[in-house]
């Protein structure tokens, strides 16, 4: 794997409570738990930004991107499964835009992150969640002169959906962080 799309080691360790070759499933799992719960929660606003930067920390690009796409389907199978969105083009359009949005939020938290690899995790967290956020919100942006929606994107809105994913990656670091430590009392127990 080539440094350049490969995260900060330090940075996994801290963030991703197990062994590497782990790293992918767990990620993938906690980020479709997650899905799971802000698609119930907010339906479309599900905070991709924060999804993105959380894959991008603990696993290489090519795997970010894989989990980040495998989340996204989750996302719409809930939607147009469990949600009921309508089956028409117009929705089916804008659930291909949220997706590559979150594959270009994907790829500007890999780049902020390789930017700021030598930074304190909190810093390059949240620098890589603000450019992450604003790659996810003017793609979705872009697309709204073809689909429409362009009412949505008022100040208020994108402030909200901002401070959602800020409490999002909040919480999965407090995930990782509480598995963690559960995990290495699990194996203290287990070594006495």
């Amino acid at each position: 794997m080539s440094p350049e799309i490969s995260p900060d080691p330090a940075a996994t360790a801290r963030l991703c409570p197990v062994a590497v070759r782990h790293a992918p499933l767990f990620v993938f799992v906690l980020l479709t738990a997650a899905c799971a719960l802000a698609s119930f929660a907010f339906a479309c606003a599900t905070p991709f930004a924060a999804f993105a930067v959380m894959a991008a920390a603990t696993l290489s690009l090519p795997a970010a991107l894989v989990v980040v796409g495998g989340t996204w389907i989750v996302n719409q199978a809930i939607g147009f499964g469990a949600l009921h969105y309508p089956l028409d083009a117009g929705t089916m359009l804008w659930g291909a835009a949220i997706g590559a949005a979150a594959f270009a939020a994907t790829f500007a938290a890999g780049a902020t992150l390789r930017g700021l690899h030598r930074s304190g995790l909190p810093i390059a967290l949240g620098a890589a969640l603000l450019a992450t956020y604003a790659a996810y919100e003017l793609l979705l942006f872009a697309a709204t002169p073809f689909l429409g929606g362009a009412g949505a994107f008022t100040a208020g809105v994108v402030g909200r959906l901002g401070m959602l994913n800020v409490s999002w990656l909040i919480g999965l670091v407090a995930a990782c962080e509480t598995f963690r430590l559960l995990g290495s009392r699990l194996s203290r127990q287990a070594a006495s």
